[in-house]
């Protein structure tokens, strides 16, 4: 055991508020959406560009098709701007999104039966932006040859080349962070030149007008909900020109074009202000950042990006073992469908381009704006299944499992801030209308205190279809975990009203009922259970005392009391919270299934290979039941429930199956069900788009994209590698053979405060390096030996000789 060098500090969180007059109420809540950058963002003194030979990345012969963008489509973003990119020679169409851009509003009038209206009017949907297309007439797809098409993961980047005439056009797009905008780069290896125009258009029927005096062309309006919106695009080139009439640029006779695009929405994180910034002015925003782009060259434009982005990407290398010759010739699409073939031999570079991808899309999808939902950042039409929203039973829970594991804690910031900004609405909706007659799910006491939220919620403090009272225990348990792996007591300070705030509304709401207990000396004693409610999706919806709600509860519960504690608050409250934790019921094993208890019954109440693990959620994301510490009738029980719910199912549901199987340390079965999610997406079917989008097949005949699989799988990759709570680390837990010949993972968080850096061989551990952020003290395991770390805040141990 020897010590080496303090981990350097990560990069602080980046904020480009504005100067005047346009990030005062962003700056109330802490979240940046779409303002004025305060200063000039840093600008790299060399290019910073991974080489070809060393980059990972995702390739294909061929454009995306126009009608299956979601599938084929790449995406790019920089946290708020996002788009899809089909790389058509002759015609290239971005689709664009502002994470900002939603329909609907507040939401708080109850339907009849007491629940949330759930539409696209009064709820509300994340809405497309723009649609961006330059068209070059003269070079169609028949045309050309030697066409490839990339999605760069170690640089940010989306390319494609090809020849005509024989010269080489290139173009690369990407969203930059720094400038706030979206760059679409084309040039040429010689004599070639480029003659077309450049269209903006609206997805909202706007309209689109030039100027001449900037070379721009922009569109500018309002939703019914009077959320205010902007574009603009321009374009530059060093040769040629450069023109605006009839609604578009034109660009003739170019050696190179540069196209800029930013926009956005005068959304502000205020619930006083109605989530608005009324003197925020989108249209002239869009104009100042792309005229100030446009002032460096383009050279210096993409090195910015990529520095930027590379301070996030560069903070995980993983290997999992070399594939062969004939796996690394396949495009991207051929080598998902060869992975997939009976008997094929494990792919392991494309496993871990895979978990790459993930990191790649939280990188563009969560920075300094609302935290990704159900579609991420990413779009093709104007209505995406369930509005695209925030469900809370699951699904944006999933989106953050990743974050830190993965060496990109920054990038939860948006989730948190998402969470601060929204708690004055939910609380004062839950105030008024929670304990309304009608409401099914009322708390049957009559008391009331504190927050809740439905299953689903949008960007305005609004709810959607029924009431869903653990959601505000799952979302406390997510933000505290985040804690948990930082340390950062800022941000505690920041969840501590959520975290109180739900503990007052479970305070109100239980009740007690009396379970046997042949150790009491009665034969009996009081507990205390969630009142009427649902295990999600499925069963009962008037039963009390539910698995789901009840480990949620419990969780939160002891998880307040350490933030109590640290922040030194609440002393007298965090004991009575304590007290109510201790009368909790927590779930037994039923005689009838052998399974661990979904219900306070012994028979299974709905469906025995559900889509969720409800019940589990002690086992994962939990961890009170695990296997160093839970009886063996619990952990048992556990395990059935599990083997019961079967292997195949959509992409979240098997990522979640994976992370429950790693915390019981079955490597392979765990394994078997990051190769399903791995499948290739076929007529429909649950699987892994070309792009590899996951799939969730809807209907026999239609299947949508969903990205929480996208976040949920690679966590589980990781939980197969490292398993972490405060105070333990142990390492290759559910190590499959695939996986043991040899590898290495740096940067992985751990949760208590430390980030591991990790070599094996022959599925034993090499090394491992151990590094405090925050941590003081750890236990670290493998192979059957545990090793007592501690550290100074910044120090770092190396660890070998494992079993």
């Amino acid at each position: 055991m020897t010590s080496s060098q303090p981990l350097p500090s990560s990069p602080s969180r980046r904020t480009f508020l504005a100067a005047a007059g346009a990030g005062s109420l962003a700056a109330f809540a802490g979240l940046p959406t779409f303002s004025a950058a305060a200063a000039e963002p840093d600008r790299p003194s060399g290019d910073p560009l991974v080489p070809a030979g060393r980059a990972v990345t995702l390739w294909y012969p061929a454009p995306a098709d126009p009608a299956r963008m979601i599938q084929e489509g790449l995406p790019i973003g920089n946290g708020r701007l996002g788009a899809l990119v089909g790389g058509d020679p002759a015609e290239e169409t971005l689709y664009v999104t502002d994470g900002t851009l939603w329909t609907g509003g507040l939401n708080d009038v109850l339907d009849a039966d007491g629940q949330f209206p759930y539409e696209r009017v009064q709820f509300g949907s994340f809405t497309q932006l723009a649609h961006l297309t330059v068209a070059v007439p003269g070079h169609t797809p028949d045309s050309v040859t030697d066409y490839r098409r990339t999605l760069d993961l170690s640089n940010g980047l989306v390319t494609a080349s090809y020849r005509q005439g024989g010269v080489t056009y290139r173009r690369e797009v990407y969203a930059s962070h720094p400038d706030d905008v979206v760059v679409v780069r084309m040039t040429q290896s010689g004599k070639g030149r480029y003659t077309g125009s450049v269209l903006l258009a609206g997805t909202h029927a706007e309209s689109v007008t030039t100027d001449r005096s900037t070379t721009t062309a922009s569109l500018s309006a309002a939703l019914d909900n009077g959320l205010r919106y902007a574009g603009v695009v321009t374009a530059t080139s060093s040769t040629g020109r450069v023109t605006v009439s009839d609604g578009r640029l034109t660009f003739t006779d170019c050696a190179d074009l540069t196209v800029v695009f930013s926009g956005g929405t005068n959304y502000s994180p205020d619930a006083a202000h109605d989530y608005r910034d009324p003197s925020l002015r989108p249209d002239s925003l869009a104009l100042r950042k792309v005229r100030a782009a446009l002032r460096h060259t383009p050279a210096l434009l993409r090195a910015t990006h990529v520095a930027d982005y590379r301070r996030l990407f560069d903070t995980m290398s993983l290997s999992l073992g070399v594939s062969d010759a004939d796996q690394r010739g396949l495009d991207t699409w051929r080598r998902l469908t060869a992975r997939a073939v009976q008997d094929a031999a494990p792919d392991p570079e494309l496993e871990a381009s895979y978990l790459q991808f993930g990191r790649y899309l939280m990188i563009c999808g969560s920075r300094d704006s609302v935290p990704l939902n159900l579609q991420g950042l990413w779009l093709d039409g104007n209505d995406p299944d369930w509005m695209g929203d925030y469900h809370t039973d699951i699904n944006v829970e999933m989106n953050y499992w990743m974050a830190d594991r993965a060496g990109l804690s920054s990038c939860f910031d948006a989730f948190t801030d998402y969470c601060v900004s929204q708690l004055p609405s939910w609380s004062d909706v839950t105030a008024r209308t929670f304990n309304d007659p009608r409401n099914r799910f009322r708390n049957s006491s009559g008391k009331l205190a504190g927050w809740a939220v439905a299953f689903s919620t949008n960007i305005y403090g609004g709810s959607g279809w029924w009431w869903h009272p653990a959601a505000n225990a799952w979302l406390c348990n997510t933000l505290f975990e985040h804690y948990e792996y930082t340390q950062d007591t800022r941000t505690l300070a920041r969840i501590y009203p959520l975290l109180k705030g739900a503990c007052a509304f479970w305070e109100a709401r239980l009740i007690t009922t009396t379970v046997d207990d042949p150790d009491a000396p009665s034969g009996t004693r009081e507990v205390l259970v969630d009142d009427k409610d649902w295990s999600p999706e499925q069963g009962p919806q008037d039963s009390i005392g539910n698995t789901y709600s009840q480990e949620l509860v419990h969780a939160l519960f002891g998880n307040y009391r350490t933030a109590a504690g640290i922040l030194g608050k609440d002393r007298q409250y965090s004991e009575v919270i304590g007290g109510l934790r201790d009368r909790l019921y927590l779930p037994r094993v039923s005689p009838t299934t052998g399974w661990l208890e979904e219900w306070m019954s012994p028979d299974n109440l709905g469906e025995t290979e559900h889509r969720h693990l409800s019940p589990l959620i002690g086992l994962f994301p939990g961890d009170r039941i695990r296997p160093d510490a839970s009886p063996d009738t619990i952990l048992a029980g556990a395990r059935k429930l599990l083997t019961a719910r079967g292997m195949d199912s959509y992409g979240w549901a098997n990522a979640w199956r994976a992370l429950c199987w790693a915390r019981l340390k079955d490597a392979e079965t765990a394994y078997r069900l990051i190769a399903t999610n791995l499948r290739p997406s076929t007529d429909n079917s649950n699987g892994t788009a070309a792009n590899f989008f996951d799939i969730y097949q809807v209907e026999e005949t239609r299947s949508i994209f969903q990205i929480d699989a996208n976040f949920g799988t690679p966590s589980a990759m990781l939980e197969m590698l490292v398993y972490s709570r405060p105070g333990r680390v142990e390492l290759l837990p559910a190590l499959p053979k695939a996986w043991a010949a040899s590898g290495h993972v740096t940067g992985v968080g751990v949760r208590g405060g430390f980030v591991v850096d990790l070599r094996w061989r022959e599925g034993r551990v090499e090394e491992a390096v151990l590094r405090s952020v925050g941590g003081r003290t750890t236990t670290v395991t493998a192979g059957g030996a545990s090793r007592t770390v501690r550290l100074a805040e910044g120090g770092s141990v190396t660890l070998r000789n494992f079993g």
